[in-house]
């Protein structure tokens, strides 16, 4: 059997909350078939302490405690030697936005090395001594960056060839085309006296084809204006149809 081409390595305080999600479903089909990797170690194990401390009271005061640069960085150069070709990730609330774009890159690629933040976050030193890339997956504050892992890696997975059951099924949906998706329907043809749109049933696949980028510029224009800015004018002006 050949290596999965996509390795992740989750450094965190808690590697028993992996894979969870992703053991089950797609991306677990997918981790028993080794069309990707996922390993999880524990940052405690980089400490060299006999408490096995991997956190300290912020310089300058203030509340809580931060994560050790120098446990971190232990931690990282044993998952990432040299040469490891892998982006290296911190989840965090202050980075930028994640995208489908991005993960579409970080699905084509070898995989990552993401490290799961806790407490009031990481010692700064170590995002530009180990070039971490900070990414947020929301405007929330979650307990920890495994969470946003798990999301993370859920949303790369699924774009890993072989992963779903048809190719196209990572092309037409939100975000892949700027747009939010169109609206889905399936049987039964009535449903509390609603019908499907009969433009679905007619069989014209190009009408069809219209009408769903039709939809797809209505919901996005009501729900997420930002991102029609982004599109060329074209798009963002077409007339809807239907």
């Amino acid at each position: 059997m050949t290596s999965p081409t996509f390795r992740a390595s989750i450094l965190t305080l808690y590697p028993e909350m992996f894979p969870g999600p992703l053991g089950h479903a797609l991306a677990g089909r997918a981790l028993e078939k080794a069309l990707w990797a996922l390993e999880a170690v524990q940052i405690r194990d980089f400490a060299l302490d006999k408490h096995r401390s991997v956190d300290d009271t912020p310089a300058g005061g203030g509340p809580g405690m931060v994560m050790r640069a120098d446990v971190l960085a232990r931690a990282i150069d044993a998952v990432a030697p040299p040469g490891d070709p892998r982006p290296r990730l911190l989840m965090t609330p202050r980075g930028a936005p994640l995208t489908q774009a991005r993960v579409r890159a970080l699905a084509e690629g070898p995989g990552a090395v993401i490290l799961c933040g806790r407490f009031e976050g990481v010692d700064e030193r170590i995002v530009a001594a180990r070039n971490l890339e900070e990414i947020c997956v929301g405007d929330v504050v979650l307990s920890g960056g495994e969470a946003a892992a798990l999301l993370l890696l859920d949303a790369c997975v699924r774009l890993i060839p072989g992963v779903m059951g048809k190719a196209e099924s990572g092309t037409e949906e939100s975000f892949s085309a700027g747009l939010l998706e169109y609206p889905q329907y399936t049987r039964p043809q009535l449903f509390e006296g609603e019908p499907i749109p009969e433009v679905l049933t007619c069989g014209d696949h190009a009408r069809i084809a219209r009408w769903r980028h039709a939809q797809s510029l209505a919901v996005t224009r009501a729900r997420r204006p930002d991102l029609l800015a982004s599109l060329p004018p074209h798009d963002g002006t077409m007339k809807e149809r239907e």
